[in-house]
């Protein structure tokens, strides 16, 4: 296998128009992965998860919308910034019985609440309704999600 290495980087204005940078006009959804580890337990529950115990929580985030003039939906350093403040710094290494609202903290309770947080995030930062929450999922286990989209929770 062989490697070439670039002569020469691309230059905006040169070899590449400000017009060109915009590919198409398609919708396309992007996503964004996170981890955060919490303690929790569940009520009127049989089994071991109505004792206190603990989890690596896999949040997915994914949205939806047009590319702007720059070929791009938002940014995923926007989408870490929004998540990151409105879910993860609250959730992160604490027990969710105590910051999250009065409810059993299970995974199906917590992906709605983590879908409002987000999706009023959009809004108050001016993001909606260019950019659209099309999807939460979040793992409680490595093979086990609950998941909301923007259908489900417009029903």
């Amino acid at each position: 296998m062989s490697y070439e290495i670039p002569k020469k980087v691309q230059l905006l204005g040169t070899d590449i128009q400000k017009e060109q940078l915009r590919y198409h006009t398609k919708k396309v959804l992007v996503s964004k992965e996170f981890t955060f580890d919490s303690a929790h337990h569940l009520h009127c529950y049989e089994g071991k998860c109505q004792s206190l115990h603990g989890h690596t929580y896999r949040l997915q985030v994914i949205m939806l919308g047009e590319t702007d003039e720059r070929g791009i939906v938002i940014d995923f350093a926007d989408i870490k910034k929004i998540t990151k403040e409105k879910v993860i710094d609250p959730l992160d290494h604490k027990y969710l019985n105590d910051v999250l609202p009065p409810m059993n903290t299970t995974a199906e309770n917590m992906v709605v609440w983590i879908y409002e947080q987000i999706k009023e995030a959009l809004i108050h930062e001016g993001w909606a309704p260019k950019v659209i929450l099309e999807e939460i999922r979040l793992w409680e286990t490595p093979t086990s999600y609950a998941s909301v989209t923007r259908a489900l929770m417009e029903e």
